[in-house]
């Protein structure tokens, strides 16, 4: 579904099942995978690669040199770069950096991640946030710049109080997660690059429920 309004530059691949709404621009080299959905006045750079499921909010663009892998949520007005010494008077169209954003990665409303670094599969950057370096998996980060204030399932819970084992439950779908080491968390009952199974796809609590 193409809103009128959109533009799509040829060629680009976008895939069966996306959503592209209001004013939003998908340019040439562009591949987006199935079942996404990009609000209004998205912006969609060449060459750039997106998976299956992702979710971009309202005003956000996606510059050359960004990867984004399966089940993606990108916040209203989150800022993704792909130089990091911009100059006006100075050409750095060859020298893009590249950015990878892993399997279900959310990246909060406001919130500006610096190109060149990798966030870990389901971290989860916090509104307003400022993302200066590689995050781990289920990281979650939050200021100016951001630091990790802890981890977050796979369901968007913070995970606190491990058992005796070490072993952190989200409260959401009952999942269990274990520290492999200070910045490798694990899940214990599904793999990392699985699919939810259809029982657990189904949103049944809220953060502050």
């Amino acid at each position: 579904m193409i809103h009128e309004s959109a533009y799509i530059d040829e060629p680009c691949t976008i895939g069966e099942g996306t959503k592209i709404w209001h004013f939003s621009h998908v340019q040439s080299g562009a591949v987006i995978g199935r079942n996404c959905v990009l609000g209004q006045n998205v912006n969609i750079g060449n060459d750039v690669v997106i998976g299956d499921g992702v979710k971009i909010q309202n005003n956000v663009s996606v510059y050359t040199g960004t990867t984004i892998e399966d089940d993606v949520f990108l916040g209203p007005s989150c800022v993704l770069t792909n130089v990091s010494n911009p100059r006006s008077q100075v050409n750095r169209r060859s020298l893009y950096e590249k950015t990878l954003i892993r399997r279900g990665a959310t990246i909060g409303a406001n919130a500006t991640v610096v190109c060149g670094v990798t966030l870990g599969r389901y971290c989860f950057v916090a509104a307003g946030a400022v993302v200066t370096k590689d995050v781990p998996d289920y990281a979650l980060i939050m200021g100016t710049p951001g630091r990790q204030k802890g981890w977050m399932s796979r369901h968007g819970h913070p995970l606190k109080n491990p058992d005796p084992d070490g072993i952190m439950t989200c409260p959401e779908s009952g999942l269990r997660y274990k520290l492999e080491d200070e910045q490798t968390l694990r899940c214990l009952d599904i793999d990392e690059d699985s699919p939810l199974p259809e029982e657990l796809a189904k949103g049944k609590k809220a953060y502050r429920s």
